[in-house]
């Protein structure tokens, strides 16, 4: 049987102790039995105590004893000052444990305690079920804590939630509760955990503490880590630069450095200190320097390290792209590195005397030619030099004529407004003593074009030659403008329309057959008609020329009827003295579809069948007034087949219609789409419209003195348009 080295001795061996009271006490002696030095401690137990409560419930004196020799003696008095269990009534048995740092074993007694009704206050007792809690910014945690009252009495508890933010408890840090004796209750704290700028990722201790009216407070502690989360953006501003800053295609001796702002905006909840490292093999051509290689970035935060760059510049060549790869090293990678990981950073050196800028010289000397010469359309020195008042396709649309205020009429290629290599005026047909108003093309052949002037002079002449001819020039009225001009079909008669609101019909069979007369100013109309207002429109409508649309001054809209000289009058909108229908056109395949224009900003589309064949009143298919924004629209024209139409105004623009089967806007379209714009939004007088192969052309003049063309791809999907 091993021997005991340590001799230990309680009295008494039971002992009574009322809470509140004065202290029990009882001694211990502990004898050294070993054969060596020894220092003794003691240590009370009792079943049921509560190890979160931190408080004392007895002493010990002398704490620790002094080394004693073998056989030597320690006595310790032990005083119980608490109840070790709060609320305990009864018999409870205390363990005294006796151990020595110098001896291998150690001893324990029993004493009986007695507990008595107490006098004193009770502790509350509280539970944590959980200890330790986790959750990312932005979420809400629920705490719950257990209190249990083991006093013989009821109290009033207050729960007091301590160690974090007040603001991140979501009903307030304090709740109150009524426990009655040996009454247990569970509540809850709800903790809201802020976004991530004000949430870093740590672990926050804190503590629920318990005071009530009988008796000393208690507590509990416990942790919530906040659980990273976000990333830290990384960019550069700017990521390109150039040497040197401004003006790189001058000769320039300056080599500045440049500068690139390496920004990084901590959108995550981890504090972090950067490190950036310029990788890449043209840092060898470089001389590179931080303004600090490391910064710190709190949490919401945004910091920048400034790198600058600075390089040799070659005298000639090429220019030089370099290419610097900006990484980032993150001191804490638990949500990976920056985003991006690094930033490329293009530096353009340009040499001091770059080699393009001969090329480039070249070329604008070039451009220069081709601008100032007959090869551009645009060019203001070639072609017209006064507002455009009439266009018109030849049949084949190869060819377009145009008429101007500068008294001439010249022909120009089609092709050449799309291909700048190409000659785009032939040349000028003639030129006139007064403004050509109008213009048109003899229907058959297109060997002849007919030209209304300012004075009231009508002139043809003859395409054949290689310089034009005039083949005749006559007038009615001197000084009575001519407006509008219109052939019919078989070129024999061309109508004229007058300021003075004359509509005239005049015989041109014999200038056609006799090419080499001379002309005379002795013709006399056919037959006319007198109307009450300026004549700025005719166009023949329906089939076999029967049927002279004509439009002016007052809104005015009528038919004449050639085969038995009577007038249809139009209902039109209603117009003063500076109110006019501008332009009439009609589509050769559909000949009854009618389109105008007033300077009242309206494009009407109509079904004169209606009123021409049926005996009803004239159909209006469509109309609309936010074509040119509410200015003044002077020009209409149809495509062959009634498909599409093309409409200029004031508003500088030019603008492009498909339409429908039935002579609607489609649609997809039913605000246009413009094709063209003037110079300084200069008006657009006049538009033709032809249809070749797979696009539509658009010609037109405008005040800025420039003819155009423009086309669009054919849109036989709508509907209209087939072949």
């Amino acid at each position: 049987m091993a021997e005991n080295i340590i001799s230990t001795t309680v009295s008494p061996k039971q002992l009574k102790f009322k809470p509140g009271g004065p202290p029990a006490s009882f001694e211990v002696t502990v004898i050294n039995e070993s054969d060596r030095f020894a220092s003794f401690q003691l240590e009370v137990t009792a079943a049921g105590t509560d190890s979160n409560q931190p408080y004392e419930w007895y002493y010990i004196s002398p704490e620790v004893s002094t080394k004693k020799p073998p056989g030597d003696l320690t006595r310790f008095n032990i005083a119980i000052a608490d109840t070790p269990v709060p609320g305990f009534v009864g018999l409870m048995n205390l363990t005294v444990r006796v151990f020595s740092v110098e001896l291998p074993d150690e001893d324990r007694q029993v004493v009986r305690l007695i507990l008595e009704q107490g006098v004193s206050a009770v502790r509350l007792q509280l539970e944590l079920p959980v200890n330790e809690f986790q959750d990312y910014p932005g979420n809400q945690v629920k705490i719950p804590v257990r209190v249990y009252n083991p006093s013989q009495i009821a109290t009033n508890v207050t729960l007091r939630f301590l160690g974090l933010d007040p603001k991140w408890i979501a009903d307030g840090i304090e709740q109150q509760l009524q426990l009655l004796p040996g009454e247990q209750a569970s509540e809850s704290f709800f903790c809201r955990i802020p976004d991530i700028g004000e949430a870093a990722s740590k672990v926050y201790p804190f503590k629920i503490e318990a005071t009530h009216s009988n008796g000393p407070p208690s507590w509990v502690e416990g942790t919530l880590e906040v659980l990273p989360i976000g990333v830290v953006q990384f960019t550069s501003n700017p990521n390109r630069h150039q040497i040197p800053a401004k003006r790189p295609w001058l000769p320039n001796w300056r080599n500045t450095p440049v500068n690139y702002d390496l920004q990084f905006e901590n959108l995550s909840n981890l504090h972090q200190i950067l490190s950036v490292e310029i990788q890449g093999e043209d840092q060898q051509q470089c001389t590179l320097e931080f303004s600090d290689p490391q910064t710190e970035v709190m949490p919401g935060q945004v910091n920048q390290v400034q790198l600058q760059v600075t390089t040799r510049r070659p005298w000639l060549g090429r220019t030089k792209k370099l290419l610097l790869e900006a990484a980032t090293i993150l001191s804490d990678q638990r949500l990976g590195n920056t985003e991006p990981a690094s930033q490329t950073l293009k530096l353009d050196v340009f040499p001091i005397i770059p080699t393009w800028l001969l090329i480039g010289g070249g070329l604008l000397l070039l451009w220069l030619i081709w601008w100032l010469s007959w090869l551009n359309p645009n060019n203001r020195y070639f072609g017209h030099q006064d507002a455009v008042n009439s266009v018109q396709f030849d049949g084949m649309s190869k060819n377009l004529v145009s008429g101007s205020n500068d008294q001439s009429l010249i022909a120009w290629r089609v092709d050449g407004f799309f291909n700048p290599l190409a000659k785009t005026e032939i040349g000028k047909i003639a030129t006139t003593n007064k403004a050509v108003r109008a213009l048109r093309y003899k229907p058959v052949d297109n060997n002849l074009v007919a030209a209304g002037l300012e004075n009231g002079d009508i002139q043809l002449f003859n395409l054949l030659g290689e310089t034009s001819q005039l083949l005749d020039s006559f007038f009615y009225q001197k000084d009575d403008r001519v407006l509008a001009l219109e052939f019919t079909d078989n070129s024999n008669y061309l109508f004229s329309g007058h300021g003075s609101g004359l509509v005239l019909q005049w015989d041109i069979k014999q200038d056609l057959s006799e090419s080499g007369a001379v002309p005379s100013k002795s013709k006399a109309p056919l037959r006319g008609r007198q109307l009450d207002f300026a004549v700025y429109a005719l166009k023949f409508v329906g089939q076999d020329n029967k049927f002279l649309a004509i439009g002016g001054r007052f809104n005015q809209f009528v038919v004449w009827n050639l085969l038995n000289n009577s007038l249809l009058k139009v209902p039109y909108r209603p117009g003063g003295q500076e109110d006019y229908i501008f332009s009439i056109d009609t589509a050769p395949l559909k000949p009854y579809l009618l389109a105008t224009a007033d300077n009242q900003g309206y494009i009407t589309l109509w079904d004169m069948r209606k009123c021409l064949v049926d005996n009803q009143p004239c159909e209006v298919l469509d109309q609309w007034s936010n074509g040119h924004g509410g200015k003044p629209v002077r020009a209409v024209a149809l495509s062959n087949g009634g498909c599409y139409l093309a409409t200029g105004g004031d508003d500088g623009r030019m603008m492009f219609w498909p339409l429908t089967i039935g002579g609607q806007r489609a649609e997809q379209f039913l605000t246009g789409k413009e094709i063209g714009r003037s110079y300084q939004n200069k008006k657009f007088n006049t538009m033709d419209v032809k249809v070749l192969k797979d696009y539509v052309f658009i010609a037109s003049g405008s005040d800025d003195t420039q003819v155009r063309v423009k086309r669009h791809r054919r849109l036989q999907q709508l509907g209209c348009d087939r072949d």
